[in-house]
């Protein structure tokens, strides 16, 4: 019984960092199942929501007259709001703008799109470092969901739970749009069979465009959440792209509930193994993955492929 309130805490850490990671792997897998391409500039957006809504939040306009004082005159709980709402917004348009340069790549070879992607991973980067700085920024938060508190003789932190319940509240919205509106049936249908969207009338190149934008968005809204608890480098993104990946064929890929699924046990994974082993727990991951695939080669919720029959 010890042993389990002891690692209650690290449980809780695990599934707020499980359903943002799963957060995260849901705008990926989007663009993978609707584009059918591997977004290397996934992990960068991410970097960039976060980086966006810092400056949104302690924008330093003391030179911008009457506005500067106006805006940093309303409190850090209203400007962290606007920073969650129009952060992912503006990085929603970068991903845009990424996908309309990406269109002449369109039915090459993958590694066309591939190395775009990664091409724009780097600028994206170098952009962040040119614009913010190479040192480790500081995203703030307000005071309601900073700190902790005592119960049952552990400290727990307010913020881990407010980022679980956001992860939580914002999946939920997702999967209700894809399964309760029109434009989410769209992006389902595009998902499985592209060219039957297009036959049915449907215009695919505004369909990609909003997908792109969508994961992008949703990449940029768990850069926030999840910064206060990673840190924020500029190559913080490299440390998301890998992982997010990871889910995707964890849970298998094109799975909606697979993706949240597999989120939720590599933050489990890597929360417990942290607490036990901590120089283990980013390898935990990789483990999990070997272990999963072994016996279930399509992921957790993969549908059967031509090779299993």
């Amino acid at each position: 019984m010890d042993i389990i309130l002891n690692l209650l805490p690290h449980l809780l850490n695990g599934l707020a960092l499980g359903l943002l990671f799963a957060l995260i792997a849901l705008g990926f897998m989007l663009i993978v199942g609707v584009m059918e391409l591997i977004n290397l500039a996934h992990g960068s957006l991410f970097a960039l929501g976060a980086y966006v809504a810092m400056t949104i939040i302690d924008p330093n306009l003391s030179g911008y007259g009457a506005f500067g004082e106006w805006y940093m005159g309303l409190s850090l709980t209203l400007r962290y709001i606007i920073a969650l709402a129009f952060a992912p917004v503006i990085v929603a348009f970068v991903g845009m703008g990424l996908e309309i340069c990406m269109r002449r790549t369109y039915g090459k070879k993958a590694e066309y799109g591939l190395l775009l992607t990664y091409g724009a991973a780097l600028v994206l980067e170098e952009t962040i470092r040119i614009t913010w700085g190479s040192a480790e920024q500081v995203l703030q938060i307000p005071d309601a969901i900073s700190g902790a508190f005592i119960a049952g003789g552990m400290i727990y932190s307010n913020y881990r739970f407010f980022a679980a319940g956001f992860g939580l509240v914002l999946i939920l919205v997702v999967w209700l749009f894809l399964e309760k509106t029109p434009y989410g049936s769209i992006i389902k249908a595009g998902a499985h069979d592209s060219e039957m969207v297009r036959a049915l009338g449907v215009n695919l190149t505004r369909l990609r465009l909003l997908v792109f934008g969508l994961g992008a968005g949703l990449s940029a809204i768990a850069g926030v959440v999840l910064t206060p608890i990673w840190g924020l480098r500029p190559h913080v993104g490299v440390d998301v792209v890998i992982p997010a990946f990871l889910i995707i064929v964890l849970g298998g890929i094109g799975s909606f509930w697979g993706a949240v699924i597999g989120g939720i046990l590599v933050g489990l994974t890597v929360g417990i193994v942290g607490a036990l082993a901590p120089e283990w727990s980013l390898m935990s991951m990789y483990i999990l993955l070997i272990i999963v695939i072994t016996f279930r080669t399509r992921g957790l919720l993969g549908k059967k492929s031509a090779l299993e029959n």
